[in-house]
């Protein structure tokens, strides 16, 4: 019976209305068929759930990393060359080469839209399950609306989903930033009220009250800073950060053992996009990985590089690695520094590269297969973002930050205590901290914006102070063709 009811829920989430590659809005009509045997039953709502996670896993598998992290320079090519990403992370996008578009953003926000209509209709034995479900839905369109706006500025909004060719609602300008801000934060208001609990899924891989208020700090933290939202804001985020202590979350003793594939839905983790081994393709991370070893590495490199598998096109830049002190234990559980011999000096000192550990996957019948969940918020997150808040309201943040360094240094941690200084050097020391504690996990490039520091960290900003037109991404002109009211974002419209 529950084989039979699972092959229902995944031929009624085939037909599913889904957005086209071309087109955000190029969605197939909803089936007769679908409409009406489907949206009946709580397993009907659940498998449109699965659908919506699954199709966020193609925000996650690469996109997130590139929109959060790519185009802050921490990296540069190492001997390998990913000339599909080059332009994202030398910062020279333009409409012609966009990167990654916003659609699979939308259709995502479309499978949000689908539940938050369909699903308060379907009876349930349980209405905390039902709730439980909307506020999911709620929560995930917030935070892709919250990708959108931090990466396009204001974007199209669509609070109902597109099920067929209406014009009139498919095709429609962009909105404001305020106005998609004021959508987040209803989202987010209406998925906490919804939730009944602080309780995380098993796996901890779908949306909970925690992961949506770490969400709320995440989202009043950038308006409180970058869109001038004070005091008033800054506060709204503090008291979200801090709410997540009820809930059971804390720093693993072990910082490597955060990411192990083995120990997914650990108690630091708040929320993570799933991938499992014969159920989802490889995640962005091979990239930063190596498909062979030098000629003569150094001893030891082969047992902890294991098997490799594509990959070394992005490095550390030499600013990034310098960062890392050999008493900070993030370092080797972060990247391996892979030298090979020098036959002119007999020193294992020709640089190949770093190679990427946190997300290394697993390897089965041979080969490595680069599955592990991509973390969406962890608790050292939360406490560097509470920080932040506190710093910003000019209280004292070496609480938060001191948690996570006296894990990060371990025996070492009192040469590294952190003491409370100037509202600028604390958030010098706090931005630094979550480069070492975040590196990889998507978060560099937006702390950048958020602290107002692209212009003296990133070394194009640096060398082109006109550019702040690209603090925001180009719309490809793929969208442009395909929507007579969507305007390019200004700058790029003369390039």
């Amino acid at each position: 019976m529950k084989k039979y009811h699972l092959i229902i829920i995944i031929l009624s989430l085939a037909l599913l209305p889904s957005i086209s590659c071309n087109n955000m809005l190029d969605l197939e009509p909803v089936s007769s068929i679908s409409s009406a045997s489907f949206w009946k039953t709580e397993g009907d709502a659940e498998g449109a759930v699965y659908g919506m996670y699954e199709r966020f896993r193609d925000v996650t598998s690469g996109n997130l990393f590139l929109w959060g992290e790519a185009r802050s320079q921490n990296m540069k090519q190492s001997v390998g060359n990913d000339f599909s990403n080059m332009r994202i992370f030398q910062n020279t996008l333009d409409a012609t080469e966009p990167g990654p578009g916003w659609n699979t953003l939308y259709r995502v926000v479309n499978d949000a839209n689908l539940i938050l209509k369909y699903v308060p209709d379907i009876e349930f034995v349980n209405d905390e399950n039902k709730n439980h479900i909307l506020a999911e839905a709620h929560a995930m369109r917030a935070f892709c609306y919250f990708v959108l706006v931090k990466t396009w500025g204001g974007v199209i909004i669509f609070t109902e989903p597109t099920e067929g060719y209406v014009p009139e609602k498919m095709y429609k300008e962009r909105s404001s930033v305020e106005a998609v801000f004021d959508l987040i934060k209803k989202d987010i208001d209406d998925a906490l009220a919804l939730f009944a609990n602080d309780n995380f899924p098993s796996g901890r891989n779908r949306w909970s009250k925690p992961a949506t208020n770490a969400l709320k700090g995440d989202v009043y933290l950038w308006t409180g800073k970058v869109l001038n939202g004070g005091n008033s804001d800054l506060s709204t985020a503090l008291n979200a950060l801090t709410d997540i202590e009820a809930s059971n979350v804390s720093l693993l003793p072990e910082f490597g053992r955060v990411f192990d594939y083995d120990n997914k839905g650990n108690e630091e983790i708040l929320f993570a996009s799933k991938f499992q081994l014969y159920e989802s393709s490889n995640t962005f991370y091979y990239r930063m990985y190596i498909d062979q070893l030098p000629p003569n590495p150094l001893p030891g490199a082969a047992e902890i590089i294991g098997v490799p598998r594509d990959g070394n096109y992005w490095t550390l830049t030499d600013e990034s690695l310098a960062l890392f002190t050999e008493d900070d234990k993030r370092k080797d559980e972060t990247f391996y520094e892979l030298y090979s011999l020098n036959e002119n000096t007999g020193e294992y000192s020709t640089f190949y590269g770093c190679i990427q550990l946190k997300f290394n996957g697993v390897v089965d019948g041979g080969s490595r297969y680069f599955l592990d969940d991509v973390i969406i918020y962890r608790y050292a997150d939360v406490l560097l973002m509470r920080a932040e808040a506190e710093n910003a309201l000019g209280e004292d943040p070496s609480e938060s930050i001191n948690k996570v360094r006296q894990r990060a240094y371990g025996d070492n941690y009192e040469d590294h205590i952190f003491v409370n200084g100037s509202k600028e050097e604390n958030d010098i020391e706090i931005l630094n901290e979550r480069l070492l504690e975040l590196f990889y996990e998507g978060k560099r490039w937006w702390d950048l914006i958020r602290f107002d520091k692209v212009f003296e960290k990133v070394p194009y900003f640096e060398n082109h102070p006109e550019d702040e037109y690209k603090l925001l991404w180009p719309i490809g002109l793929n969208v442009l063709s395909m929507e007579p009211k969507v305007v390019q974002n200004p700058g790029y419209q003369e390039k």
